[in-house]
C-alpha cells in the first residue's frame, strides 16, 4: 500500500483551479491521475495526450496494467483515462464520445475523471448516465471519479477498493451512480 500525500492532491487540484487556459487545467488534472494511479502495484503511465494516426481522437492518459495481486488484477492491462477539469457536470455528449474511443480501440475499461461529475440523473438513466448504461449492453464498463472522492483516498488500496466498488454498482445499477 502506498500512501497517496493529500497536500500533494491538493496542489494538483489548486493547479487545475488557477490555471490560466482551459489546457492548464486539464494538464493539471491529468498530472494529478497519473500522480495516483502510479501509486497502484503494478499500474505504469505508458502514454499521455496521443493523437491516433488520424488525427481524429486524443488519449489523455494511458496505462499499462500488470494486474499485480495488490492492485488492479480484475482489470485489463490496458486502461484509458479521460479528464475532464470542468466547472460543470460534463455532458453525455462527451461521455459519449469517451465511450467511442473505447469502442473505436475494442476495449472493454475505462476511467472517466470528471472534477464536477456527469450530467443527468443515475435513477432516471438520463443525458450522461444512459450512455453509461448503453456500453455496459455491449460489454464495455465506464467508471467516474470525481473531485469530492479524489479529495477522499488515503491510499493505494483505497483506489483499488473505489474501483472495485464502482464496478459492482455499475453492475448492480446498470449505471454509475
Amino acid at each position: 500500500m502506498a500512501a497517496i500525500d493529500q497536500p500533494t492532491v491538493r496542489a494538483f487540484f489548486e493547479a487545475g483551479d488557477n490555471g490560466a487556459t482551459t489546457a492548464a487545467k486539464g494538464r493539471a488534472l491529468e498530472n494529478l491521475i497519473c500522480y495516483l494511479f502510479s501509486q497502484v502495484p503494478g499500474v505504469s503511465i505508458t502514454r499521455r495526450n496521443e493523437m491516433n494516426p488520424f488525427e481524429t481522437e486524443e488519449i489523455d492518459v494511458a496505462l499499462w496494467n500488470d494486474a499485480h495481486a495488490d492492485g488492479f488484477f480484475f482489470l485489463p492491462n490496458i486502461i484509458l483515462i479521460e479528464c475532464k477539469n470542468w466547472s460543470a457536470a460534463v455532458g453525455s455528449i462527451e461521455v459519449n464520445w469517451f465511450d467511442s474511443k473505447l469502442r473505436n480501440r475494442g476495449l472493454d475499461f475505462g476511467i472517466l475523471v470528471a472534477a464536477n461529475g456527469v450530467s443527468g440523473d443515475a435513477g432516471q438513466v438520463t443525458a450522461a448516465h444512459f450512455t453509461v448504461a448503453a456500453a455496459l449492453k455491449e460489454c464495455r464498463r465506464l467508471i467516474v471519479f470525481t473531485k469530492d472522492e479524489i479529495l477522499r483516498l488515503t491510499d493505494s488500496d483505497e483506489l483499488v477498493r473505489s474501483v472495485k466498488e464502482k464496478l459492482c454498482d455499475l453492475a448492480v445499477a446498470g449505471t454509475i451512480l
